[in-house]
């Protein structure tokens, strides 16, 4: 069965991991839902999965349902999620044929009716090759146009985009442009100028420079929570707060309050009440400066302190590992926009708004 081919439709890959292919998607979603609705959106590879509705899809295709509703089935919208064995299973017993079968007969029924869809690839043009689905045999697959999400610079995102555009190419897969993002807003100009030049010699379209926005790359309390699994003891209804800054509070009461700021997330054992007490009472109730407390060691604060935790709404959570590898974890953490960023994903679809040209996509999809 071949794809709908009525539909208008893009697939959004990126030269790398973590360039903003959801970023742009969000974007493209919010532009076609305004240009050509009803819109449609499909991960057909995912590797990070949630479960959603008690279906299994990529965290990308919850994000999306939560802020574009539909009623088409969440198996269709993520019809491969890659678990931990899939790829090992896949060498020992390959069956393409099944998994294209499966990635077109969910597109078919995502896209009915619709007038444009979405389609989010994995990383680089050649993630999935070893399980024959790579981004390029999937745009191939489902006869869609590829954009291209390169971070900031020259020559870099040059080198890279003709590199991914090659394995394109080689599957008959048409590029129609590239999006550079998290561009230095104080070069914005000079290297869209410059990589408009260098891409257009090698006959392709830039077409949007994004500037880096901070706030994109900020973490919630609610990542941390999910990335370490840690115990919420206090304010489960805060914890979509964003975490600007992470203090580890290794130092007497006094000095770490010399550190502690807004939107501040404090890594702190759970024994150091003396710490905690003296961060609470730099809060006042209802308008708590901090991100959250973490509490490590698995040591419960004294009752006391428990008391005057519950009367602010600050997320306080406590985990059994040292403070030091609770810090290591927090910083790793890949930065996803969740579906309880509502600022986030406005900021995302205004970025991709202002910054892309749009209107150059919609004409040649």
């Amino acid at each position: 069965m071949s794809p709908t081919r009525e539909v208008k439709k893009v697939f959004v890959a990126a030269t790398g991991q973590d360039q903003g292919k959801t970023t742009v998607s969000l974007g493209l979603m919010a532009a076609f839902n305004r240009a050509c609705s009803p819109v449609g959106f499909i991960k057909p590879v995912g590797q990070r999965y949630v479960e959603c509705d008690g279906v299994r899809v990529d965290e990308d295709v919850a994000l999306m349902r939560s802020i574009f509703p539909s009623e088409c089935g969440l198996g269709d919208m993520s019809p491969i999620t890659v678990g931990r064995s899939f790829t090992r299973d896949y060498i020992r017993d390959p069956h393409p044929d099944v998994l294209n079968k499966r990635i077109l007969d969910s597109f078919n029924r995502m896209a009915a009716g619709r007038k444009s869809v979405v389609i989010e690839g994995t990383g680089h043009a050649g993630v999935g090759s070893v399980f024959d689905m790579s981004n390029a045999d999937v745009a191939r697959l489902l006869g869609a146009d590829v954009i291209l999400v390169a971070g900031g610079g020259i020559g870099k995102p040059i080198d890279e985009v003709l590199l991914n555009e090659s394995l394109f190419a080689d599957r008959g897969v048409k590029l129609i442009g590239v999006i550079l993002n998290k561009v230095i807003p104080a070069k914005l100009d000079d290297i869209r100028q410059a990589v408009t030049a260098g891409l257009r010699r090698k006959g392709i379209d830039l077409l949007g420079c994004i500037p880096y926005e901070p706030d994109l790359a900020k973490p919630s309390v609610h990542m941390v929570v999910e990335e370490i699994e840690g115990e919420i003891i206090n304010g489960a209804e805060s914890l979509g707060n964003v975490i600007d800054t992470v203090i580890v509070g290794a130092m007497a009461a006094h000095r770490a309050l010399e550190y502690i700021r807004p939107g501040c997330l404090l890594i702190t054992p759970g024994d150091r009440d003396d710490l905690i007490l003296a961060v609470l009472s730099t809060c006042t109730s209802g308008n708590n400066d901090i991100a959250g407390i973490l509490l490590t060691g698995g040591v419960m604060p004294q009752k006391n302190t428990l008391a005057m935790i519950s009367r602010t709404s600050i997320p306080v959570l406590m985990i059994e590992d040292d403070s030091y590898s609770a810090a290591s974890a927090v910083h790793s953490l890949k930065v996803k926009i969740q579906p309880a960023d509502a600022a986030k994903t406005n900021l995302a679809s205004r970025l991709v708004r202002e910054y892309v040209d749009l209107h150059h996509i919609l004409d040649r999809i």
